[in-house]
């Protein structure tokens, strides 16, 4: 059987692209889909491309078939493609290992010992995976002999890009006239071999003959919001050629016809209608939403109607039964509870904020007061509750704010029995990027222990980021338990990460869309979390369309596929499991999320049985 064909959408983007392509935007909206549809339609017209993850979570394995590697491989069925995974762990090993060789010949074992003890922090990783992607813009070679005509990036979410391409400029300002003294990175002699490199990555960056950032959303207010603010912060940085890329444009099959389909097309025309200023005079490209999961060749070529559409598996035995309850018996659960830590987890754009703001409402609702907070960078806590709720506290862990108190304590304590020069010195040393990442580790640690004695709900950042802060945290671990190690009060140390380990005060939720990539993505997040003794205590299946009871064509065929995912679910992958149903009005305000916890919403007992 032939498969039919996608309709054929001409990409402006690929009329004329540049050497450089940023796909970035908030967590999923199709990011990763559409910089790899990309990717393939340049291999296929001949160029020599490499396509590049720049996500610690990212799933390009899992949509090309292909092992992820911190060196270019080649994509069988796509002459001309290579692909690249720029792996933090990997990397920060290579640049420990290359500031060590511009160590003096003459340096003892002991000075190597404590300058490797310097670049074992998180904020080492962080330069190293930079350093990695500043190689590739400063057009340096690479092993496999290639040279590319383009080199496309399918960037993290949307605040962890922003510091990433931020580090260029951060880090040739910190470099500028310094080659002394010592940092979290080593050596600042060290440091300066990698000069040169970035000051060709800021060049690159800020060449619109060079470099094209497509900024990737959904017909949808909250991530077309965030792609405004993206626009207007990289400009600022000096990026300036700029394209907007709609993702997921829906068309009812048979308009007047289902109500559930003319709702979704309804609420895209207004999002579009209403888009930001500093969106609606982008250049523009549209996709429409498919039917089928962009896994695989076949998938990928066919999004941007470059090949057959792929054909679906049939959908799932009738009768299939997730065991899943409504939102509300989630909040019963936790406020059971009386107190601790509940940290919702997951990939980007599947709802974590909608699913904390809405249990943090629950369990006010319920008699307790709550402190809820995020590590997002991209935070919407504030805007999903449009408003305040006694008993509710609304906190932020503000990179920038943090930073500043930690720098003041350093120099107010350490600081303090220096002389001028010695001050000064440190005061350089701290305004090193890397800074951030500590002070956002001591700020998580703070709220980590107030959930002692409190209900503490943490809507943390999309999962790449929420690991490294995590690597950050059993990092601390085992550097308090080697320095106390055979100490009286060895005993007595207890670390977040500890705590974090502690079933009864941490409560990790797991938000997924009933998808295949982010339901791999969460999976994958539940191993991350297991191998750190951390165990997911529930998940969420957010946005089910199997509740509407729609009957248009394209809705059911993604039914099909959101079955499988119910199924391969309830397989054993989650201990407890929860379901929201699509809304067709987002549940924005303290009493909208009051009520998706208030009460078992209609028909979601068996929502996934129908």
């Amino acid at each position: 059987m032939t498969a039919p064909h996608a309709t054929p959408i001409s990409l402006g983007l690929l009329a004329q692209p540049t050497r450089f392509l940023f796909f970035t935007g908030k967590g999923g909206v199709g990011k990763t889909s559409l910089s790899t549809a990309a990717a393939i339609a340049l291999a296929d017209a001949g160029r020599q491309v490499l396509l590049v993850s720049t996500d610690a979570a990212s799933n390009l394995d899992e949509m090309l078939g292909v092992p992820l590697s911190n060196q270019p491989v080649a994509v069988p069925g796509v002459p001309g493609l290579h692909m690249l995974n720029i792996d933090p762990d990997t990397a920060a090993e290579s640049y420990r290992q290359r500031v060590l060789a511009q160590l003096e010949a003459t340096a003892s074992s002991d000075e190597r010992a404590t300058v490797r003890e310097q670049l074992s922090g998180a904020c080492t990783t962080e330069i190293a995976a930079f350093d990695e992607f500043a190689a590739l813009l400063a057009s340096e070679g690479n092993d496999t002999g290639h040279v590319f005509d383009h080199v496309v990036f399918d960037t993290a979410p949307t605040g962890h890009t922003l510091r990433l391409l931020s580090l260029p400029k951060a880090w040739t300002g910190f470099l500028a006239g310094n080659d002394r003294g010592a940092s979290c990175l080593g050596p600042h002699s060290g440091l300066k071999m990698q000069e040169a490199r970035f000051n060709a990555a800021l060049a690159a960056l800020s060449d619109p003959a060079l470099t094209t950032v497509v900024l990737v959303t959904r017909p949808d207010p909250r991530p077309m919001q965030e792609a405004a603010r993206t626009a207007l912060e990289l400009r600022a940085l000096g990026l300036a050629n700029q394209r907007l890329a709609i993702n997921g444009v829906f068309h009812a099959s048979q308009p007047g016809q289902d109500a559930a389909a003319d709702a979704i097309e309804a609420l895209g025309r207004e999002a579009m209608d209403q888009m930001p200023d500093a969106l609606a005079h982008l250049p523009r490209d549209e996709v429409p939403l498919r039917a089928f999961d962009t896994v695989g060749l076949p998938a990928l070529r066919a999004l941007l109607g470059g090949g057959d559409v792929p054909l679906g598996a049939p959908a799932a035995t009738a009768g299939v039964l997730l065991q899943a309850e409504p939102l509300s018996s989630l909040a019963d659960a936790l406020a059971a509870k009386g107190h601790g830590l509940i940290m919702v987890m997951g990939k980007g754009g599947v709802g974590k904020t909608t699913i904390a703001t809405a249990l943090a409402v629950g369990l006010v609702q319920r008699g307790h007061s709550v402190h809820l907070t995020t590590t997002d960078p991209a935070a919407h806590v504030q805007s999903q509750l449009d408003g305040s709720l006694p008993g509710l506290k609304v906190g932020r862990i503000d990179p920038h704010a943090e930073t500043q108190a930690y720098i003041d304590k350093i120099m107010a304590t350490r600081g303090k029995a220096l002389d001028d020069a010695g001050r000064a010195l440190l005061l350089e040393d701290l305004q090193s990027p890397c800074t951030e990442e500590v002070a956002v580790f001591h700020a998580f640690s703070r709220v980590v222990n107030e959930a002692r004695s409190a209900f503490v709900v943490l809507d943390t950042a999309p999962t790449g980021h929420s690991l490294l802060l995590m690597d950050a945290t059993g990092a601390y671990h085992r550097q308090m338990t080697q320095q106390y190690e055979g100490n009286v009060n060895a005993k007595h140390i207890i670390t977040p990460l500890m705590r974090l380990q502690d079933a009864d005060m941490t409560h990790v939720v797991i938000v997924t869309l009933p998808e295949v990539t982010p339901v791999s993505q969460a999976a994958a997040l539940q191993d991350d979390l297991r191998r750190a003794r951390i165990e997911p205590w529930a998940w969420v299946i957010n946005k089910s369309v199997a509740a509407t009871g729609t009957s248009d064509p394209l809705l059911q065929a993604r039914l099909a596929g959101e079955q499988q995912q119910a199924a391969r679910i309830a397989s054993g992958l989650a201990q407890r499991t929860y379901v929201l149903p699509w809304l067709a009005q987002p549940p924005v305000g303290v009493e909208a999320l009051g009520r998706l916890v208030a009460a078992p919403p209609a028909a979601t007992g068996d929502l996934l049985s129908h």
